[in-house]
This record gives structure tokens, C-alpha cells and sequence, in this order.
């Protein structure tokens, strides 16, 4: 018995790294599970079933259940066909984790318009479609008097949450992710909706170039960077088990931790228009009892 017994399960970009270990984790939790991935270079360029039907053979062959899915979750209509898909082979859906990604990584100064777009596209839209999908099912269960139990899980980034030299785009994307997670926790929770976002540190095709010493594998110990140190937090994420909503997670290794996004700081309260020259003395007192941030990875 698992904590996800006979619950269905979408995962994004299912076809290596993360996505992959969080297959196999929900797969050995007794979930179905749906292996969505274009087979994609990082850079977002050609693509191919390959990985992903990998994964869905190596999940039936310890006797699991998992189907390959090949649409691009950015695209709106083939994140519909992802979400009627998985209906009408499985008769359910229970469960969508998003975590395909890409990276374009560049010095503001030198990024283009098309390197900034290609990552919104995938992170952004390519989480908003289905999960949008998704609700329109939920709720229509919800409306039908069938009350469900589903879960969402989103995957941010400690470039979302405080930032990363040369990473922008990627920064802002997933600065974004962190956001849409909390007010989709607000607006969802009526439904039977949970939605929670993690903020993982493990190796992948993502990192592994860009900390290349953080991210080397051990000769020997605890590899704290396997991906597959990420995915037991994403299975209880996504099974009933879970009763949170709106909250972001930071795991690495076997680190846990619950985020904090922006707080509201000290105020001063002048009780009317302030002059331009007033500002200055003013913003250093409230810096004065304001916590210092968190440093921007790469600063």
C-alpha cells in the first residue's frame, strides 16, 4: 500500500531529472501516472518521445502503471488534449505536478526578446494551461456532487524566490510560479483544491552545468543533490495525505523548510503628500529596521 494508491497523476517534463524521479517516486506510492514530456533540449529545441516512454517502461516493469503523453503544455489546446487524455484512459485525474522548465541564461544586457519569451512560455504558460484544464474538470466533478481530493504542485526555484545572476528571465519566471501558487491556493481551496510550490536544489540538466561543483555527484556518501532526494516532499504534496495549501517548500538533500515570501516592513506615517527631498532620510530609518535580504545566488 502507498500513500497514492489509485490516484491519477500528470507530471510535466517527466522525461529526465526531476520530473523522472518524481515518476518513479509517485509510481512506487501506487499512483498512475501520466509521463508528459516533448523529449526537448534545454534550450527548447528539437524533441522526442524517448525519454518519456523510458520512464513509463521502467515504471511497468516493477509493475506500475504510467502512460506517455507528448503535448506541449504551453500550447492551450495540447494541454487540453493532456488533461482528456489522462481522463479518458484512466477515468480520473487526482494530481498535476509542473515542473517542465527550460533555461536561456543570460546577462540582462545581452538577452533577447526571443530568449526572454521562451522561458515565460514554458514556465509560465506551460504551467498555467493545464493546470487551468484541470480546474474546469475539478469543478465540474465539484458541481456534479462528486467532491475531489485534487492536489497541485508547482515548482519554483531559489532564483524565483531571491533571485540569480544571469538567469533574469529564469528568476522572473519562477518569481512568478511563486506567485500564481498562492493566490491559486486562495481561489482553489472552495473546490477541494490544494496547491502547494517547491523551491528544490538537486542535479539536473538545468544546474549541472551552471554549478558544476555544487552539483557533482559524490564518490561515496549521501548524494544530497540526487534528484530523487526532492520527490517524497512532491508525492505527500500530492496525495490526500496533504492538508496545506499555499505554502512554498525549499528541500534540498535532506534539508526541509517552509519559505516566507515578502513581508510588510516598518512604516512611517506622515498623514499627508510627502516632498520628493523628504524621501531619502526616511527610506535609510526604515532600512535601519528592515532585515537584510537574502543574497542573490551568483552575487
Amino acid at each position: 500500500m502507498g500513500i497514492c494508491d489509485n490516484r491519477v497523476v500528470i507530471i510535466t517534463g517527466a522525461g529526465r531529472g526531476l520530473g523522472r524521479a518524481h515518476a518513479m517516486a509517485f509510481a512506487a506510492e501506487g499512483a498512475k501516472v501520466v509521463v508528459n514530456d516533448v523529449g526537448a533540449e534545454l534550450d527548447g529545441s528539437g524533441g522526442s518521445l524517448s525519454p518519456a516512454q523510458e520512464v513509463v517502461e521502467e515504471i511497468r516493469s516493477l509493475g506500475g502503471d504510467a502512460i506517455v503523453n507528448g503535448d506541449d503544455i504551453s500550447d492551450w489546446d495540447q494541454a487540453g488534449h493532456l488533461i482528456a487524455q489522462t481522463i479518458e484512459v484512466y477515468g480520473r485525474l487526482d494530481t498535476v505536478v509542473c515542473n517542465a522548465g527550460i533555461v536561456r541564461d543570460r546577462m540582462i544586457v545581452n538577452m533577447s526578446v526571443d530568449e526572454w519569451d521562451a522561458v515565460m512560455k514554458v514556465h509560465l504558460r506551460g504551467m498555467f494551461c493545464p493546470v487551468r484544464h484541470a480546474i474546469d474538470y475539478w469543478r465540474a466533478q465539484v458541481k456534479a456532487g462528486s467532491p475531489v481530493q485534487a492536489r497541485v504542485v508547482t515548482t519554483s526555484s531559489g532564483a524565483g524566490l531571491f533571485g540569480s545572476v544571469s538567469q533574469g528571465n529564469y528568476s522572473a519566471a519562477k518569481a512568478g510560479i511563486a506567485g500564481f501558487t498562492i493566490v491559486a491556493a486562495q481561489e482553489l481551496g472552495r473546490y477541494g483544491i490544494l496547491v502547494n510550490g517547491i523551491a528544490p536544489s538537486a542535479r539536473s540538466r538545468m544546474t549541472e552545468e551552471a554549478f558544476a561543483d555544487m552539483m557533482r555527484k559524490p564518490e561515496e556518501g549521501f548524494d544530497s543533490m540526487d534528484p530523487a532526494n526532492i520527490s517524497p516532499l512532491v508525492v505527500w504534496l500530492g496525495s490526500e495525505m496533504c492538508g496545506v495549501s499555499g505554502r512554498m517548500f525549499e528541500i534540498a538533500g535532506g534539508q526541509l523548510s517552509v519559505a516566507d515570501g515578502w513581508h510588510h516592513g516598518a512604516v512611517f506615517d506622515k498623514g499627508a503628500r510627502f516632498e520628493p527631498a523628504e524621501i531619502g532620510p526616511l527610506v535609510s530609518d526604515l532600512l535601519q529596521s528592515a532585515p537584510d535580504p537574502t543574497p542573490v545566488y551568483g552575487s
